[in-house]
């Protein structure tokens, strides 16, 4: 079973939406960026304060949901 760390939900940040290490920042909103034709270094220059992984993960996040497939979240 593969583990997201850095994708987490709290109830009070972003409406409970999975966020990135529970910044305000959606993995919802990466994706879209990713959909919208943005390279991941297009999206690291315009949030200097996301790595790399945390762009890998929400797009893992959200095959997941497409695929509807068990992964454990990070809490905090």
């Amino acid at each position: 079973m593969e583990q997201l760390d850095r994708i987490t939900q709290q109830p009070g940040i972003m409406g409970g939406k999975a966020c990135i290490r529970g910044m305000r920042i959606t993995a919802g909103m990466i994706v879209g960026q990713i959909g919208a034709g943005r390279s991941v270094d297009e999206i690291l220059t315009d949030y200097p304060y996301l790595a790399r992984e945390d762009i890998m993960q929400a797009l893992r996040y959200a095959a997941w949901r497409a695929e509807e497939r068990e992964v454990i979240l990070a809490t905090s």
